[in-house]
Order: C-alpha cells, then structure tokens, then sequence
C-alpha cells in the first residue's frame, strides 16, 4: 500500500542440499540470494493513479477485516495472534482435516463450477456415443475435440 518495493532472501536448498550430501559445512547464507519484490499495478487499475489504486487496496483490506471480524464474533472465535503464529510448526497438520474430496474443478464461483460440470457432462456423453459407434465399426466417426480416441486393434494381412 506504501508503494515501495520489498526486499529479501530466496534460499537455494537444492544448493544447500547437495553441499551437505558432500560433506560441507553448510553456512546457510552462503545459499541465499536477495531478492527484490515489485509489485505492479492490476491491468483493470492501471489508468488509476497511485493513490486512488491505495485508497482502493484500503478498502478492500477494510471490507476483509470487517467480514472477518462479523464471522468471529458470529462464532465465537478468537484471533489466534502473531505471537501464536509464530510458534506454531510450519509442518503441522490440523488436528481435524477435512476429509470431503477435492472437487473436479476449482473455480471462481458455484455458477462457474456448475458450467464446468455440465461441459464435461457432455464432453463424456459424446464421447462415449463415439466410442460405441467406433465398436460398431464406423471409422469416419468424430470424437470431441481434446480427446484421444480409443486405439483400433491391430489387424494382420
């Protein structure tokens, strides 16, 4: 929001990885390299000026906090704090991890999930109406486009 660039270290560890395998002794700043983070104006906002794009990146902060805040005072919950962050493992694992499975697309929204299902839907519909006319021996058949059609067997003399 300040406009100014960042700096800070990218740690090779495949570099430190393999000194170590070699027996050196692994100084780890010997593998770090400083790194300088821009970051660049979104293409909607570019014609905007700096400081309506930071009046604009302030509210949408704002509008986080405020629905963060309405969500964990409808719950009950409390901030866990930076402190608590810190200490916590960067390893550790949630004590409940969601078993539901991953869905067959990410997708901005459920309208476009909803799209992508019914896309694939009929994808595999046509697929299979291709299949089966392929077996039925029709060699002129269309498969979808982005498909890999099922292999015809091997014929002898």
């Amino acid at each position: 929001m300040t406009g100014e660039t960042e700096q800070g270290y990218w740690f090779d560890g495949t570099q430190e990885y393999a000194a170590r395998r070699r027996g050196e002794n692994v100084d780890r700043m010997r593998f770090a390299t400083i790194e300088t983070l821009t970051l660049s104006p979104l293409p909607c906002w570019k014609h905007l000026s700096d400081e309506k794009r930071r009046q604009l990146i302030a509210n949408l902060v704002a509008e986080i906090e405020s629905e963060a805040a309405a969500r964990r005072q409808s719950t009950g919950r409390q901030v866990l704090g930076a402190s608590a962050v810190r200490r916590q493992h960067p390893f550790d694992r949630p004590r409940k991890p969601k078993k539901s499975p991953a869905p067959l697309f990410h997708a901005a929204s459920k309208a476009a999930r909803q799209t992508l299902y019914t896309a694939y839907r009929w994808f595999v519909v046509a697929f299979r109406e291709a299949a089966e006319k392929l077996r039925a021996g029709n060699l002129t058949v269309r498969f979808p486009i982005g498909s890999f059609p099922p292999a015809l067997p091997f014929v002898t003399g």
